[in-house]
């Protein structure tokens, strides 16, 4: 064999942090057989040992084939991260979750700007987003105090 022959052979796929962290916790068989258990319920008789990790590596350029590619049960499965993630949350929830947050979060600014204003009491400021309990209030204070 020629020396260019022998580094090509012995380099590892190069990944990118969302595709190390993938690869790297289902590389773990007990999570492995968590997400084929989450994606096929029905299958009862799936084990570690039945297992077998296919994830292919293309060694002549910086990224995978798949994410993620193993044998249960003689079943195949190749996935995406956005496969993976879809299959264990739902998507329902996840906008819920979101939409929540950006209020909570446009909520704690519109109150932010009111007490740097100072016109107001915490306890007027409460009545007035509801959402924000008055802890949270007392430490948003707090903090915009320590900011000015």
């Amino acid at each position: 064999m020629q020396d260019g022959t022998k580094q090509i052979e012995g380099a590892k796929a190069k990944r990118t942090a969302k595709n190390s962290v993938f690869l790297d916790l289902f590389q773990n068989k007990s999570y492995l057989l968590m997400l084929y258990k989450t994606l096929h319920p029905e299958d009862h008789t799936a084990t570690e040992d039945s297992l077998t990790d296919i994830t292919i590596e293309n060694v002549l350029t910086d990224n995978l084939y798949n994410d993620l590619g193993f044998i249960a049960n003689n079943k195949l499965m190749i996935l995406e991260v956005v496969t993976i993630m879809m299959g264990l949350f739902d998507q329902e929830q996840i906008m819920k979750s979101f939409i929540r947050s950006e209020r909570h979060d446009a909520d704690r600014e519109t109150a932010e700007r009111m007490i740097r204003k100072g016109k107001m009491s915490l306890e007027e400021i409460a009545d007035y987003i509801p959402s924000l309990p008055l802890e949270e209030l007392k430490e948003l204070e707090a903090e915009v105090m320590q900011l000015a």
